[in-house]
């Protein structure tokens, strides 16, 4: 089932006007504002360090909204923060380091936002977010590959939708750059990060 509809496709011209295909029932029923949710929300990072292993992070202090629109899908938007106080990677004087002035300067920008700006289809449940990245007060375009995983009612009779993702950015894009030199060669901190987004969202009460 599509969430964010298709991807339109330039029309042959005709002189017989075509019917525009009927809203799937299902789609149009998941039309409305979400909330997401952050006990069953994970957003992920790694990294590679010292050029040989990667290193898996994530942030535990995530909030955000969705507007859904199933008739009309180019009116869907996302909105995410992450506070970067929750960063855990496991060692607690790595997340001392990366909260510090050498990375993420938390006590000057405390908090990572996410502003989408479009969404696309790319076939069957798979789709491209695209928006506004801010980190350390610089703001740049991110596409988000996402899978929307459905929807379903819970116990407790919330509507949820989720999803998965997965962009690549350039940390020195954001003024990340602190690194360290290798005696072998090359460098401590990978420029390139992965990060990973498993999102649940909660539909509001009409």
């Amino acid at each position: 089932m599509g969430l964010f509809g298709r991807k339109n496709e330039t029309a042959t011209p005709s002189a017989t006007a075509t019917t525009p295909a009927p809203v799937n029932p299902e789609l149009a029923g998941l039309t409305g504002d979400y909330t997401i949710d952050p006990s069953h929300t994970s957003i992920g990072f790694v990294a590679r360090h010292a050029m040989v292993t990667n290193v898996k992070g994530s942030f535990t202090d995530t909030s955000g909204t969705l507007h859904l629109d199933g008739t009309d899908p180019a009116r869907s938007t996302a909105s995410l923060d992450v506070q970067m106080e929750s960063i855990e990677t496991g060692s607690a004087d790595r997340d001392g380091h990366l909260k510090s002035s050498d990375f993420f300067k938390i006590d000057e920008f405390p908090t990572m936002t996410f502003r989408s700006t479009k969404a696309e289809a790319l076939g069957g449940d798979d789709y491209r977010i695209t928006g506004d990245l801010t980190i350390l007060g610089t703001t740049k375009p991110l596409a988000i590959d996402l899978e929307f995983n459905g929807s379903a009612t819970d116990p407790f009779g919330n509507q949820r939708v989720g999803f998965e993702g997965k962009a690549e950015i350039l940390r020195s894009e954001w003024g990340l750059t602190w690194n360290a030199a290798l005696e072998t060669g090359g460098v401590l901190v990978s420029d390139k990060i992965k990060l990973n987004f498993d999102i649940s969202a909660i539909k509001a009460d009409a």
